[in-house]
């Protein structure tokens, strides 16, 4: 039987040498597509579930947020080992299940507990956060921003670079780290509160009430039907400044005439350095089952591409 198959291949030398390629082909296609991992994608039988209140102290922490959520987490199903977290501004649980756990069926299940536990927490406390380990969801590289000018500049660089790789197709998402939020800053100055009458209550009414985008709902013209809305978003500095707080007579108000208002950053929470100067990195996330040195090797060459006429400050 071998004989009769080896001698029918030695007449068919053609057809053979021509299988033989398409397979080499193929396996060279293959190996090109597969994807490369440093860290596969394995299960990892562990979830967390935290809830945050800010102000809320470690010991009350543990009273009013993690013992109310282990009196109800602990009735899960596979449930191997519980942990609690209790520390400044929040409370968190970590539920380690059996390694033959049904991830979509527990995080089903914890979801469920979490909406039962729900009313008994304090009403301040923001929705309760509850995400899997995995570790294809880890970052694959960091770029990092690094300047000895503006820090506003260097943000405004950064924000840019990230939302150019964030919209590559391998990358899932991109995380700025070290920078602070920038925000406008208003000080109200007492003494002219006073000359005009104003108390904070109405401030504080007159300011919740702007900043909106209000429907106003439609006309009908007997030609067609155009929508209205009422502009009274804040798009520029100066808006904020032009906000009316109280009438005297044919005289306005303006929130420019008893504050000042200027641009700022939030305080900083998280510091990134580079060789002692301020840095911003992003964090790249690629999608799972891409190829992490495709990936990799696109983000470097987007950033070097993208930064090539950026200051040298920068």
């Amino acid at each position: 039987m071998m004989y009769r198959f080896i001698t029918a291949a030695m007449t068919r030398s053609r057809a053979v040498l021509t299988i033989l390629a398409a397979l080499l082909l193929g396996g060279l296609t293959s190996y090109i597509s597969l994807p490369r991992e440093a860290d596969p994608d394995i299960p990892i039988p562990i979830i967390y579930v935290g809830v945050v209140l800010p102000g809320i102290s470690p010991v009350d922490a543990e009273r009013l947020l993690v013992k109310p959520m282990e009196l109800e987490l602990r009735t899960l199903t596979g449930l191997k080992e519980m942990q609690s977290i209790s520390a400044q501004n929040y409370g968190a649980v970590l539920l380690e299940f059996d390694v033959s756990f049904n991830k979509e069926q527990a995080l089903l299940d914890v979801r469920e507990k979490m909406d039962q536990v729900r009313p008994e927490l304090p009403d301040d406390a923001e929705e309760p956060d509850v995400r899997e380990f995995n570790a294809g969801l880890f970052p694959v590289i960091m770029v990092n921003l690094t300047t000895t000018d503006s820090e506003r500049e260097l943000y405004r660089h950064a924000k840019k670079l990230k939302e150019e790789i964030a919209g590559m197709p391998n990358v899932l998402e991109a995380n700025l780290i070290g920078q602070r939020e920038e925000v406008l800053e208003i000080v109200i100055d007492p003494r002219a509160m006073e000359n005009y009458n104003i108390t904070s209550n109405e401030l504080y009414s007159v300011l919740a009430r702007n900043n909106q985008l209000i429907p106003a709902g439609s006309i009908d013209s007997g030609q067609g039907r155009f929508s209205l809305t009422v502009p009274g978003l804040i798009e520029k500095e100066d808006d904020v400044g032009q906000i009316p707080i109280k009438t005297r007579g044919d005289a306005v108000v303006r929130l420019g005439d008893i504050a000042e208002v200027r641009r700022t950053f939030k305080d900083q929470s998280i510091y990134a350095r580079f060789n002692g100067n301020p840095t911003i990195s992003i964090e790249v996330v690629k999608r799972l089952g891409a190829n992490i040195v495709q990936t990799t090797q696109q983000v470097r060459a987007l950033s070097r591409d993208y930064t090539r006429d950026w200051p040298e400050t920068i």
